[in-house]
């Protein structure tokens, strides 16, 4: 089974399928908003690219989620509890890091099953 990279640029992949299992890149919010704002337009880039992967949410596999200040915890599980699916949710990990970008409150990283 060979390797299937998909937005590919010079530096990364956004997506990358191999062996049964999607990995995505780190996925963050384009606009400048609050934490809600920020983690919903986040998780809509993830169900889209899990969806071009032929997968979805219910078969994620972990996720780790990168805050920029840890004051943003609770808003960012507010959205996420709504988000992930009830009964399936991934392993997940979450820190406080120093984002690339000072507008960037939230960064997050999947991997799935493929829909068999």
């Amino acid at each position: 089974m060979g390797i299937e990279r998909l937005d590919v640029n010079a530096r990364r992949s956004r997506l990358v399928k191999y062996n049964g299992v999607c990995y995505l890149s780190g996925q963050f919010s384009d606009s400048d908003g609050d934490i809600a704002e920020q983690t919903r337009d986040t998780l809509a880039k993830i169900d889209d690219l899990l969806r071009r992967a032929g997968t979805d949410k219910s078969r994620l596999l972990t996720a780790q989620i990168w805050l920029r200040d840890m004051a943003d915890f609770a808003g960012m599980n507010e959205i996420w509890d709504a988000w992930v699916t009830a009964g399936d949710p991934p392993t997940r990990c979450c820190g406080q890091v120093l984002m690339a970008d000072p507008d960037m409150r939230v960064e997050i990283v999947v991997s799935a099953a493929i829909a068999e």
